[in-house]
């Protein structure tokens, strides 16, 4: 695995951009105290390394639910039958590519995975779990926990103030 190094000012850059990554290349340029140029570069870099994956926008649920409907979000816990690699690497290349499935974790103890899922109303919720848990024979229990309100929700990724000396 290819070694990433990182200084002070690419944790700027992803603080930043963590916040805001439609900031223009000028102020996150001058929010770090580089230049444009070595702003763009380092930025580029930090896309190239992969450390960050990608730069989306964050709708926002209740000013779209007058427009779109509420929609069910649910947290669903899946225990597999079998939990070999292979079962489970199986399960999670069938399930994270479905748009429903916002996030998708391999979780321990407990079940093997914890989905976070969207659809739109409770007939395409069971639409949804027939597509992806009652047609797979390997899924053994499937606990479903719909959410009344959303108090909190981040991306964010806790980053040091500055990086150690080492």
């Amino acid at each position: 695995m290819e070694s990433i190094n990182i200084d002070a000012t690419d944790l700027l850059l992803l603080d930043a951009l963590q916040n805001d990554a439609g900031l223009s290349n000028q102020a996150l340029a001058a929010q770090a105290h580089i230049s444009p140029p070595t702003c763009l570069r380092r930025v580029k870099r930090l896309l190239e390394t992969g450390l960050i994956e990608k730069q989306v926008a964050l709708l926002s649920p209740d000013k779209l639910a007058p427009l779109l409907g509420h929609g069910l979000q649910a947290i669903v816990e899946i225990s597999l039958e079998r939990q070999g690699e292979e079962a489970l690497a199986a399960f999670e290349q069938r399930v994270a590519p479905d748009a429903a499935v916002q996030q998708c974790y391999r979780v321990s103890p407990g079940p093997d995975f914890v989905l976070v899922v969207h659809a739109r109303d409770m007939p395409d919720y069971l639409a949804l779990a027939q597509r992806l848990f009652t047609s797979d024979a390997n899924v053994r229990n499937v606990k479903t926990y719909f959410s009344v309100k959303r108090s909190k929700f981040g991306t964010r990724v806790p980053l040091p103030a500055r990086l150690q000396a080492g």
